[in-house]
């Protein structure tokens, strides 16, 4: 599920499952493998009711046909208060909330360690404990920012202007595996392969520069937009006087024009989801001729990628815009707001005056929050961000059993082998097509639980004591990292998520889909669970991650995982009529009054949402073995099916978090994510669910894609 993009073997195609054979085995695996084993324990009980969905946060007095969500849902959503500390509150932060928990007492385990210098464990311990000792934080003021802002108050000319703007280029955006496409510096890097030959690394340059979500926060001339562009501009100037700089509300105001324009310049979400429009090799000469404004050796200077031939060039004429403006608008207004984004970056990481300011314009006025997160919580967030994977291999071990990763890659060897089956019964693809999707879907490689190998995190240089610069040079870190890759051979083995994350992932160009530790808990997945309520969670995970393969993006990608068209003329006019009807059907869903969804910038979650349930339901029928299972608690087994799939989906939002949601995002609230059900057959009957009911949608209206 990205941002979250979410969502695996049958007989006929070999996969490859993660071995993590250079990984030691958590404790639990360690003790299962000596001589005399412990007797079997009786079998617990699931986490959620007798069956492992929580029935009483149903709401019986609705009719399932008329608002199924509502129906498995209904008495949660009048019962859940979303927390202080949050925009919105929903089944992913339930886990979350519960590996945060976890992941604190790795961190002050790891704090209260003493270990040797240098040691990832020492690391840790010092990143958290830094973040946390607020006195220090308070004692140093505003004084981590001075040799930034300094840099920036010597910048005189437009070469100069043109390398500090390279400085700042950070990694930090991802355009296709988790679809996270803003970035508040001018631009984003994303170093990915090269989609036309993805036994290379290609170095994606992305639009950015934006302090509001999106360019619409710009754009919209309605008066919630206008209220929030003239909040932006008062947290502007009070960011700009906390740091001691003058006259904040004039500069706050030309900084707002300034990106105003950056805006007119940016492509839609949607735009920007369209791959073969983003698929642009510029050469270092193309920078300045296609690009002019910037000075783009000295860009490159500052970058650190003066030797670099090509790159990808996302979103061609955003980035020609941008540049422009580097030529078109005052160096001084450049200068000015180069400063407010080093302190609104910083911020976090700042005494108590920057970070109550920060979160009282991007928190409350953006997401409606009305309460920041305990410290605790925002240092392990950011412990966890800047020494990911070395927290994580210290989660498998403590919290990941091997059997739990042996019951969900039988799960994904049957959801592959059911995915294989649709295949086959598609009555609207060619044979031809039909046999390189069967190829490309052999080739699926997935990771379970946590990478076979681990980061290495020996050159980041963590300092006790010093928040802000832990923060900095993580980031710099990781962006090096990077660039690093691009003098190296491709690592197709690339998680590019923690096992401490709630989330999942399919990589399209590595033809990899990867489900992290974190999510394979209760009510997403639980071993004691019944398995239909099993396959329609995290089956539907599973099966939706392997439907990005085939989505509207995915379905670009060859056996290979190049951006290579593999389908007839016809079948791929089919697809695309398929794909608009669904589009179609969610563009009708009004989350808030006048606000729609936008199909289009949805369908590839959809799509992958689509099959994805489909496919996790004849799973579970195959994985029956033609045995009808029996009744519990009063509801059959379809019916616990789908009760899985609605209980992943719960989800509240304060009004600011679902508009940003719905304007920047590529996911459905949870509400309309549950209504793929409308599109299921096996649905209908499994509720008994008639024309006239509001969900009702006659069989010859179904999307069916895959």
């Amino acid at each position: 599920m990205t941002n979250w993009k979410i969502a695996l073997l049958g007989a006929c195609a070999p996969v490859l499952l993660s071995a993590c054979a250079t990984v030691a085995p958590p404790a639990a695996e360690r003790a299962a493998a000596t001589p005399e084993a412990a007797p079997t324990p009786a079998k617990p009980a699931p986490k959620y009711g007798g069956f492992g969905f929580d029935t009483a946060g149903m709401d019986r007095a609705v009719a399932p046909g008329d608002n199924f969500y509502s129906y498995a849902n209904g008495g949660w959503m009048k019962t859940t208060e979303i927390p202080a500390d949050r925009g919105s509150y929903s089944t992913f932060n339930v886990l979350g909330e519960m590996a945060t928990a976890r992941t604190r007492a790795i961190v002050e385990d790891q704090a209260k360690a003493n270990a040797p210098a240098g040691s990832e464990a020492r690391k840790i311990g010092d990143y958290y404990a830094s973040f946390m000792d607020e006195a220090a934080i308070e004692a140093a003021g505003a004084t981590p920012l001075e040799p930034e802002l300094a840099r920036i108050a010597a910048i005189k000319t437009r070469a100069d202007l043109s390398r500090e703007l390279g400085a700042t280029l950070r990694a930090d955006v991802d355009a296709l595996n988790a679809t996270d496409y803003a970035t508040d510096r001018l631009f984003g890097l994303w170093v990915a392969e090269d989609m036309n030959d993805t036994s290379k690394y290609r170095p994606y340059l992305m639009q950015g520069g934006l302090g509001l979500p999106d360019r619409a926060y710009y754009l919209d001339q309605s008066d919630r937009f206008k209220d929030i562009r003239a909040k932006y501009v008062s947290h502007i100037a009070r960011m700009l006087t906390l740091a001691g700089q003058t006259d904040g509300e004039a500069k706050a105001a030309r900084i707002l024009a300034l990106e105003t324009a950056i805006a007119k310049a940016h492509w839609t979400v949607e735009a920007t989801g369209d791959v073969a429009k983003a698929n642009n090799v510029w050469t270092r000469a193309d920078l300045s001729s296609k690009a002019p404004g910037i000075d783009w050796p000295a860009w490159l200077a500052g970058a650190g990628l003066s030797d670099q031939e090509t790159f990808g060039a996302w979103q061609p004429s955003a980035i020609a815009g941008i540049s422009k403006l580097v030529a078109g608008q005052p160096v001084a207004v450049w200068k000015d707001y180069l400063a407010f984004h080093a302190i609104e970056r910083g911020a976090p990481y700042l005494s108590k005056a920057f970070v109550d300011e920060h979160f009282a314009f991007n928190g409350a006025v953006l997401a409606g929050t009305p309460q920041q997160r305990e410290r605790w919580k925002r240092g392990v967030d950011n412990t966890s961000t800047a020494l990911g994977e070395a927290v994580g291999k210290i989660y498998v071990e403590r919290y990941f059993t091997p059997e739990a990763k042996a019951q969900v890659q039988e799960m994904v060897k049957n959801i592959l082998a059911a995915f294989d089956k649709r295949i086959d019964r598609l009555d609207w693809m060619t044979p031809e097509t039909k046999a390189k999707a069967k190829a490309k879907l052999a080739v699926f490689r997935v990771g379970v639980g946590y990478p076979d190998k681990w980061r290495d995190y020996s050159g980041l240089t963590i300092t006790a004591g010093d928040a802000y610069g832990n923060w900095d040079r993580s980031e710099l870190f990781e962006y090096r990292r990077n660039i690093a890759k691009l003098k190296g051979p491709v690592d197709h083995d690339e998680w590019w998520m923690t096992p401490q994350t709630v989330n999942a992932l399919n990589l399209p160009m590595q033809n990899m889909i990867v489900f992290p530790a974190a999510i394979l808990e209760p009510t997403f997945f639980d071993p004691n669970a019944d398995p239909a309520v099993n396959y329609g969670a995290i089956g539907g995970v599973i099966g939706h991650e392997v439907g990005h393969g085939f989505d509207d993006t995915g379905a670009l990608f060859d056996v290979k995982g190049d951006l290579k068209n593999w389908w007839t003329d016809a079948d791929m006019a089919q697809f695309k009529a398929r794909g608009k009807a669904l589009a179609d059907q969610y563009s009708a869903y009004e989350p808030l009054p006048g606000l729609h969804l936008n199909g289009e910038q949805v369908l590839g979650e959809n799509i992958a949402d689509l099959a994805g349930l489909a496919v996790a339901y004849d799973a579970y029928r195959m994985s029956l073995d033609g045995k009808e299972p029996p009744m519990l608690d009063g509801f059959t087994a379809d019916q616990r099916f789908y009760f899985g799939w609605a209980q992943n989906y719960r989800a509240k939002f304060r009004e600011a978090s679902l508009r940003r949601n719905v304007l920047s995002g590529v996911h459905s609230p949870g509400e309309y994510r549950a209504l793929t059900v409308r599109n299921q057959d096996p649905w209908y009957p499994a509720f008994d669910v008639k024309p006239g009911q509001e969900l009702y949608l006659a069989p010859d209206q179904r999307v069916k894609i895959w």
